[in-house]
């Protein structure tokens, strides 16, 4: 195994951990209807999408900062929060996997899904 690979298999082992991190902390916080999108790819932007659906602005506040909690308890840090102060979509950057908390007519009406599915692609459910 050549030094690039062995570099690209620890990147990927950290964004699969990051990635199992971002999934519990939106389980714990009862998301609903959540979905990660592989993306590598497609973009140089970010490893993974997650969309979660939310119940209220304050559900959905309460995922975001979550998420950021223990990305940051396991080492990893949030590189930016958009959209938190009674927002309808909150995005939480941490470089392999953005996050996308959403309350469900917006995240119908965006259709990030569809929008980020190509082909025969297969979207996982968490």
């Amino acid at each position: 195994m050549t030094k690039e690979q062995q570099t690209e298999n620890s990147d990927n082992d950290q964004s699969d951990r990051l990635l199992e991190i971002v999934l519990a902390a939106l389980d714990d916080i009862k998301g609903v209807d959540s979905k990660v999108i592989d993306v590598r790819g497609l973009t140089s932007i970010t490893d993974r999408m997650v969309i979660v659906s939310g119940t209220s602005t304050r559900h959905l506040k309460a995922m975001a900062d979550n998420v950021v909690l223990e990305a940051k308890q396991h080492g990893f840090a949030a590189l930016g929060v958009e959209g938190e102060n009674g927002s309808e979509w909150i995005l939480v950057d941490l470089a392999d996997v953005v996050v996308h908390v959403m309350m469900p007519a917006i995240r119908d009406f965006y259709a990030l899904e569809k929008l980020w599915s190509v082909g025969d692609q297969d979207n996982a459910s968490a």
